[in-house]
């Protein structure tokens, strides 16, 4: 049977972070693949600063060459608010008799129960937490223990003060944000 990672987020922007924990959770859980998908808006968070078509290039740039990584912009063109139990399900149908394994960061870990449908979501894919807080979180959950800290909002704060980002995001998408002039108001 195929295991796929499904990694949602907001991706404003892409970073190492995201890169790193999805290639170690592909290792620790044997997946075939992970799939990026970009939110539109995710409820109970604030809208992303960059466009969704902007994201969706900067993910692009960023996995490319990248094998075992995918992008599926389904959430970017379905009207918002972006509903995991829809992804997963819709990849559920996609991907037919494959494993899903859903990455969420430890942030994410105390709205969890509150998510649509999440009974139904734990059904339709195996949680794994990737770990984003200092000093780790009890959960029920599969998890990646390595901790990278970089932060999206990190990023776009160091980019609205004129401080580099080198070696936080990878090259293509630092010379996006650059010429593309993204991120240069203090972000939230």
């Amino acid at each position: 049977m195929q295991k796929i990672g499904i990694y949602g987020g907001t991706f404003d922007p892409i970073h190492y972070a995201h890169l790193i924990l999805a290639r170690e959770a592909l290792e620790q859980f044997q997946l075939e693949k992970v799939i990026f998908v970009p939110a539109a808006t995710s409820p109970g968070k604030d809208a992303p600063i960059a466009s969704g078509e902007l994201r969706w290039e900067m993910l692009l740039a960023a996995i490319a060459g990248e094998a075992c990584f995918e992008a599926d912009d389904f959430e970017l063109r379905r009207p918002p608010p972006s509903y995991t139990i829809t992804t997963i399900e819709q990849l559920a149908i996609k991907h037919g008799q494959a494993q899903l394994f859903f990455l969420i960061g430890d942030d994410n870990l105390p709205q969890l129960p509150t998510w649509r449908d999440f009974d139904r979501l734990k059904k339709k894919a195996t949680c794994v937490v990737l770990r984003r807080a200092e000093k780790p979180i009890t959960h029920e959950y599969l998890g990646v223990e390595r901790r990278i800290d970089i932060s999206a909002t990190e990023i776009r704060n160091r980019v609205a003060s004129g401080a580099s980002i080198r070696y936080l995001v990878p090259p293509i998408v630092e010379e996006m944000i650059r010429t593309r002039r993204i991120y240069r108001e203090v972000s939230k």
